[in-house]
């Protein structure tokens, strides 16, 4: 057990190194290209951050354990609107900009009404899988040309001396280190939760969802503290929309995604009020924000939805 507990440690003190190297790395590829922030926020903060989640969902599809796979991606999607965006608007208000609302929110949602549609029948087949991977192709091709639009008639200055070649080693190397530190925080919640006599949705939901929500989580907060919120909001979205799309979407097409019960007629819905929830906060569209009551507010309906997980 005291093993386990050293694991958490090791893997949290990763997560938090490998965060701050991807926020950096992250605004330097900004500045080398002329893209906005939030963009390198939905891309490729986002993919990083999102890397946990898909090794951990096609790991336990293939090993016949469907509920983590989808408890995984279920519950990361709501700790990162309800805990992760929560914590850094209490840390720091976070203003929305406009495009999130009109963009980024709406699609993020859409994703998130067909999930459910497609899982009326309990099964997410190899189809579906690829219509949600070809959804986010098209939503990444999108949004990095209306960025370019827009640094066209308003040029983004570079900010960075670094060259490609090191801006893309802080990349990958932060991105390796997001992926250790979570796997290492997994396997030993993972060891602790089964000592405990704990299901497997319970799992996925709580501990796995959290364990891989801590790369958003400690990116978004050092964002946050460097009042580099644009990247804090566009990582929770884009990271979101990764989730469904690419996570889903990629074990979907390599095995068909069994999905219980329980999980359509609650864990989803919770998700989907959780997204419009998030919505109605960061109204109106003019000079939009979260702010800390917001924050606070969302952290309390975390809390009580992982009550209602742990009681159900």
């Amino acid at each position: 057990m005291l093993g386990s507990y050293s694991l958490a440690l090791l893997g949290f003190a990763l997560l938090i190194g490998s965060g701050r190297f991807l926020v950096k790395g992250s605004v330097a590829l900004a500045g080398y290209f002329g893209l906005s922030t939030l963009i390198v926020g939905i891309t490729v903060v986002a993919f990083g951050t999102s890397a946990p989640e898909l090794l951990i969902s096609v790991q336990a599809a293939l090993k016949g354990h469907p509920e983590i796979a989808l408890g995984n991606v279920i519950g990361s999607n709501i700790s990162n609107i309800a805990l992760v965006l929560a914590l850094s608007a209490i840390i720091v208000p976070i203003t929305v900009k406009k495009t999130t609302l009109l963009v980024d929110w709406p699609f993020m949602m859409l994703l998130s009404i067909l999930f459910f549609v497609f899982s009326l029948d309990h099964i997410l087949v190899r189809w579906e899988g690829l219509l949600f991977t070809f959804l986010l192709i098209g939503f990444i091709v999108f949004s990095i040309r209306k960025s370019k639009n827009n640094v066209q008639s308003n040029p983004i200055e570079k900010k960075t001396d670094l060259n490609i070649w090191a801006i893309l080693g802080i990349l990958i190397a932060a991105c390796a280190g997001l992926v250790v530190g979570s796997s290492l925080l997994i396997d030993s919640a993972i060891i602790v939760a089964n000592d405990l006599g704990v299901s497997e949705r319970v799992i996925s939901i709580s501990m796995i969802a959290i364990g891989t929500s801590l790369p958003e989580l400690s990116t978004s907060i050092i964002a946050a503290i460097q009042k580099e919120t644009d990247i804090s909001v566009g990582n929770i979205i884009g990271s979101n929309i990764f989730n469904i799309s690419s996570v889903l979407g990629i074990t979907a097409i390599i095995r068909p995604i069994e999905i219980s019960k329980v999980m359509v007629s609650s864990d989803i819905i919770w998700m989907l009020s959780i997204s419009f929830l998030l919505f109605l906060l960061i109204l109106p569209l003019r000079k939009s924000k979260l702010s800390r009551f917001e924050g606070f507010l969302l952290l309390a309906v975390y809390v009580f939805y992982l009550y209602r997980v742990i009681n159900l």
